[in-house]
């Protein structure tokens, strides 16, 4: 029940992004903003939030996103925009606002959908600080024979 409550946040944060950027500054119709994010939203969690958040940190997992959401909404737009607009520049500043609606999304996410999963910290690859481990060698000649070498 969480994934779907978290989906449903995210869809709606994706489509107020989206509806303020490309619906009042650029015109887009709103059918054309419900498309691109019915398409972003199921992909975008997938990939950056049960994959990426899961196993890497906040940052790593907002880059993700960013970068997932500007190459969707680029190449969804393409397809379905038909305002003439520049569909790189929209795509970028809708990117990068749901990038930062995401930053906080991932605090939601990681309290609330795996609040009660056990992931496994010692696979995790953020926030990892790889030491050497120094020992002293024990002598395996025991003092009898270390003696015995000294009198020679």
């Amino acid at each position: 029940m969480e994934h779907v409550k978290a989906l449903i946040i995210k869809f709606i944060m994706v489509t107020a992004i989206l509806w303020v950027i490309l619906g009042l500054f650029y015109g887009v119709d709103f059918g054309e903003i419900i498309t691109i994010s019915v398409i972003l939203t199921p992909i975008a969690y997938v990939v950056g939030d049960l994959l990426i958040l899961r196993y890497f940190n906040n940052m790593i997992a907002t880059i993700a996103d960013f970068g997932l959401s500007f190459l969707t909404i680029w190449f969804i737009g393409l397809a379905v925009i038909n305002e003439p607009i520049s569909i790189v520049g929209a795509s970028l500043i809708s990117a990068l606002a749901i990038g930062v609606g995401e930053w906080f999304y991932h605090y939601y996410v990681n309290n609330q959908v795996f609040k009660g999963e056990d992931v496994d910290k010692n696979t995790t690859l953020s926030d990892q600080n790889f030491a050497t481990e120094f020992a002293e060698e024990t002598d395996i000649q025991s003092k009898d024979s270390q003696q015995d070498d000294d009198r020679l």
